[in-house]
């Protein structure tokens, strides 16, 4: 049963511009920054402090909702921070307590040592830049040559079985997800320990390749399979591991393999959010890109990982990844269109279709009055007009030895388009549309845009030479964009 969700009113304090303000801590302080909003500290927040493993003294934040009385088994999830963080931070920075408030599960908040970084694995050119030790001894970032030996991860797995020992815990639905240093950290636990966990989830820090891939391309991993969601922020740049495109293709790529994700995915673009859903073999992949984002997580990133992926995952008791229907389903657009600048193949619908020739994009040009130059007004994206009668399941008929044409819409709508003419017949009435119709390669091209926007009151988007076009609003991001062009029409 779905218990209510409320926002508690919190006091703003938009002077402060420390990266975890302190005063929060207890307090009704929230603070904004491009969509990085904290909430009012939880009051059921609890912080404990012990010595869990290695015989080192450790901090964490346990929050329980209201509803759990012990006796039906509840989920676990286990959030990290990001570094210079603090569970807490982690807390207010994220909805996990509001939507465990919801659903009634358990989150578990670690915190990284006081120096507040996790001890992740790095690449070994790296590994001489990093050598500050921390209060307890050990050293910031710089792991152990053996994994077993990595405090922070067997930290994790002791609080894990103490939660378990401690709470009426659903083993088989135990979850792992982290922002920025907490995803490369909530990575490696995936990489070594994926069997302890369901799904894992993380936003705004792939790891490095390297750790991902030995130098002939093969998988690095000892936790097999699991259900992985990523969210990546369109302009996020905040990484030391080099080129940014790069980076989160091979991150996407490397769960793609190991869950067998053979398959095209479907495709979901809500407002700013693009989804790309991946249906394995072993387990699922969701990628998540938020348009207009830098680094960080956007608030409600506990809620679209719990509803589309978290709330229809477990593991079996032989180990097996299991779906079930989550709170939302992960369906791509019933009707979309995503063309690339240069190629023949268009994703319609969730399917690939080949068109007669190739998508291209058409510069509207003013040149009159100016003396032999040219003004670029406007920039279009051309499609053959039979697979616009295509998509819309009209009849095309062509004339003048192809230089015009007529389509037949469904609706009764009769459209007509000449080579050269701006102008489109539509029922016996003349309309401009974004630029004029052109004749290449046997094919007349017409403006696709202006056909959806004006004829069927659809949504255009236009990134790096993709464009999406749904009967919703949706505005394509930069790192979908990539999904469209390299991995899915070509």
């Amino acid at each position: 049963m779905q218990r209510k969700v409320f926002i508690q009113p919190g006091s703003p304090n938009d002077e402060n511009r420390h990266y975890l303000p302190e005063a929060i801590k207890g307090s009704d302080m929230v603070v904004n920054e491009n969509g990085n909003n904290s909430q009012v500290y939880p009051e059921r927040l609890i912080e404990y402090t012990d010595a869990v493993t290695d015989g080192i003294s450790d901090t964490w934040y346990e929050y329980v909702p209201a509803s759990y009385d012990g006796t039906t088994k509840v989920p676990l999830v286990v959030s990290m921070h990001g570094g210079l963080m603090t569970g807490w931070g982690q807390a207010i920075y994220t909805s996990w307590t509001l939507v465990a408030d919801r659903e009634g599960f358990i989150v578990l908040f670690p915190s990284a040592g006081r120096r507040r970084f996790w001890m992740i694995d790095i690449e070994k050119e790296k590994l001489e830049e990093i050598t500050a030790p921390r209060e307890d001894g050990m050293y910031l970032n710089r792991p152990p040559e053996d994994p077993a030996d990595n405090h922070d991860m067997n930290f994790i797995l002791g609080l894990i079985e103490r939660m378990v020992q401690k709470y009426n815990i659903d083993e088989g639905r135990i979850f792992i997800q982290g922002m920025s240093m907490g995803e490369m950290m909530s990575n490696q636990m995936a990489r070594y320990h994926g069997k302890v966990f369901a799904g894992m989830a993380g936003s705004g820090a792939p790891s490095n390749p390297s750790l991902l891939f030995d130098q002939a391309g093969e998988i690095l991993n000892r936790g097999g399979p699991l259900a992985v969601w990523q969210t990546r922020l369109e302009h996020d740049q905040d990484t030391f591991h080099g080129d940014m495109d790069y980076v989160v293709m091979k991150n996407l790529e490397y769960w793609k393999r190991i869950n067998g994700c053979g398959g095209l995915p479907e495709l979901k673009i809500e407002g700013e959010d693009n989804f790309a859903f991946y249906r394995g073999e072993q387990a699922d992949l969701v990628f998540r890109d938020v348009k207009n984002r830098d680094h960080g997580q956007t608030f409600d990133d506990a809620e679209l990982v719990w509803d589309y992926l978290f709330s229809g995952i477990r593991r079996d008791e032989q180990g097996q990844i299991v779906n079930r229907e989550p709170l939302s389903p992960r369906k791509g657009d019933e009707f979309a269109i995503a063309l690339a600048d240069g190629s023949a193949k268009a994703f319609v619908g969730n399917r690939l279709v080949t068109m007669s020739g190739p998508a291209t994009r058409h510069k509207k040009l003013k040149y009159h009055g100016l003396n032999g130059g040219a003004i670029v007004r406007g920039d279009y994206f051309m499609v053959p007009v039979s697979f616009v009668a295509e998509v819309f399941g009209a009849s095309c008929s062509k004339s003048h030895e192809g230089f015009a044409a007529e389509v037949a819409l469904p609706d009764g709508r009769v459209l007509q388009f000449a080579r050269g003419s701006i102008g489109c017949v539509v029922d016996n009435r003349i309309h401009s549309m974004l630029c004029e119709a052109v004749f290449r390669d046997g094919e007349l091209y017409v403006p696709i845009e202006w056909v959806c926007r004006r004829l069927f009151n659809h949504h255009t988007s236009t990134c790096e030479d993709v464009l999406y076009i749904t009967d919703h609003d949706a505005e394509l991001s930069l790192n979908m964009a990539r999904i469209i062009r390299d991995d899915i029409l070509v």
